[in-house]
């Protein structure tokens, strides 16, 4: 099983990135099926559900932030 010190200290840097642009998404988290798995495989972020205006919101800043 993995410690989720690292996958915590992203989940926290995502959210802050994300909240600098008006963003948040409610269901960021660590995806718990995939860090209890018995396979030793690294845990996956879930990013979760949002809505349209959020995605907008999330487009908008990762288009900008090509330019």
């Amino acid at each position: 099983m993995y410690d989720t010190t690292d996958a915590d200290e992203c989940i926290d840097q995502l959210r802050a990135a994300l909240a600098a642009h008006g963003i948040t998404l409610p269901s960021l988290g660590i995806d718990l099926p995939t860090f209890a798995a018995r396979c030793p495989t690294r845990p996956l972020i879930a990013l979760g559900n949002c809505n349209l205006t959020t995605a907008r919101a999330l487009l908008a800043a990762l288009r900008k932030g090509t330019v």
